[in-house]
């Protein structure tokens, strides 16, 4: 069974860094891409940033030159850097694998709380 954990979330002000993992346990990154999404109180949620199992990546604009995602293929682990963090991160980051033909999202991690103050 897939299981994804995250971790290293937490409390920084605004302009600090933070950096997410989520381990993949019995999941393989050969076809299908990995993502972090986030869901900030009264939002809904949205996608922060995907990588392909091919190598090409995508971010929201609003994060673009702030975060990096990548690829820990040693130890199986999704990464993502938050550098210039803006009150406006704060959410619940959530990693996420897709599977199967299409390559829908279907494993969720529990979500890491990010919380960035002024």
């Amino acid at each position: 069974q897939v299981q994804l954990m995250e971790s290293g979330g937490g409390s920084v002000q605004a302009g600090g860094s933070l950096k997410l993992s989520c381990v993949a346990h019995n999941y393989m990154f050969t076809r299908c891409s990995m993502a972090w999404y986030r869901q900030a109180p009264g939002k809904e949620r949205e996608l922060v940033s995907d990588i392909s199992a091919f190598g090409p990546t995508t971010y929201r604009d609003s994060v673009k030159g702030r975060f990096t995602i990548s690829l820990d293929n040693a130890d199986n682990t999704l990464l993502l850097q938050m550098n210039n963090l803006k009150v406006d991160d704060t959410a619940v980051y959530y990693c996420a694998a897709g599977w199967g033909y299409e390559c829908n999202y279907n494993y969720w991690g529990q979500g890491t709380q990010v919380t960035v103050s002024s």
